[in-house]
């Protein structure tokens, strides 16, 4: 599956993700959350190395359970709006290595909050069957209302006249992130198990974890 993915065209991966975001899951689908799993990537030997981590942490305690790191090498260029093709690859390679598989998936990036509905975290969760979660640091796409500045409160992200995610105040007085469906998952109940996640810090434990294993 891993070089499936990496071994197609820019164009083949567009057609990919048309045929792929019918399958998105935009309702909860899952039970008991007791493993919550946070995905960043980064790169090496000038973006020739793709380095996937993934960090499990228990729910709710966010208590880091297990972590994994894969390498592999890079071989699908950059293209925007295609960065899952790049980094899918290594993540599957990480998840792997997982003795304990995670309830649901944050991933750093976009879920349908995407040209065509299908970033990363949806990717991710059709791929693997988890129910997951788009967390990304900025917007891809959309307009939004300014958010309030109190810690917890949103406003929605719009594509025109469709809800495709939540600018989310994590911290008070600090950037929001956005927040989109990846698989398996409400938008309301995405906003509550990131914040579910978050502490003291603007990024929920499982991504601050996953970027600090990604960025080694």
């Amino acid at each position: 599956m891993p070089s499936e993915i990496s071994n197609l065209t820019p164009t083949e991966a567009r057609e990919v993700q048309q045929k792929l975001r019918h399958r998105v899951i935009t309702q909860d689908a899952f039970h008991e959350v007791r493993y919550v799993a946070g995905i960043d990537v980064g790169f090496e030997q000038q973006n020739t190395i793709t380095r996937a981590a993934v960090a499990v942490l228990t729910f709710p305690e966010l208590v880091l359970f297990e972590q994994a790191i894969a390498r592999r090498e890079t071989a699908f260029p950059y293209v925007p709006g295609l960065l899952s093709f790049r980094e899918i690859p290594a993540v599957l390679d990480a998840l792997e290595k997982l003795s304990q598989r995670p309830d649901i998936l944050l991933c750093d990036g976009q879920g349908i909050a995407h040209p065509r509905r299908f970033g990363i975290a949806s990717h991710l969760g059709i791929l693997t069957d988890l129910p997951s979660i788009g967390v990304a640091k900025s917007r891809l796409i959309g307009k939004h209302d300014t958010v309030p500045e109190e810690k917890g409160t949103w406003v929605p992200l719009y594509d025109q006249d469709e809800v495709i995610g939540a600018v989310l105040r994590t911290r008070v007085r600090v950037k929001p992130l956005y927040i989109s469906i990846g698989h398996k998952m409400s938008l309301a109940s995405a906003i509550a198990y990131v914040m579910d996640c978050v502490t003291r810090y603007r990024l929920p434990e499982t991504t601050r974890w996953a970027h600090r294993l990604a960025s080694g």
